[in-house]
């Protein structure tokens, strides 16, 4: 893992605070369980792709919480923490907190 991380002392299942939303998500690019992946740039822009075919958006962070928007009209926010193996962080995961429904990205 790179520098960006190395600093960042946590272990599996802690939150990701609001202050290290952007770090973890643009410390690398994402792959997921399905094989699609995605990366997140410091602007705020994001490019997610599925079977080759990339689709735009936007992230954020909002009131802790880090968020995404799909145009046209589509935004969802998720509470983020960290994915942790053998001491060294691998990913995040995703947790949308209405629905508790849950998926893990993964750095590359």
């Amino acid at each position: 893992m790179d520098d960006t991380l190395k600093n960042i002392h946590i272990v599996d299942g802690d939150p990701v605070i609001e202050g290290h939303i952007a770090i973890a998500v643009t410390a690398h690019a994402f792959v997921y369980n399905d094989g699609s992946t995605q990366v997140f740039e410091s602007s705020g822009a994001t490019t997610y792709v599925e079977q080759g075919r990339p689709t735009q958006g936007n992230w954020y962070v909002d009131d802790g919480r880090f968020c995404s928007f799909w145009p046209p009209s589509y935004r969802a926010c998720y509470d983020l923490h960290w994915i942790v193996e053998e001491g060294r962080i691998v990913g995040v995961r995703f947790t949308e907190p209405n629905r508790g429904s849950s998926f893990d990205g993964r750095y590359r």
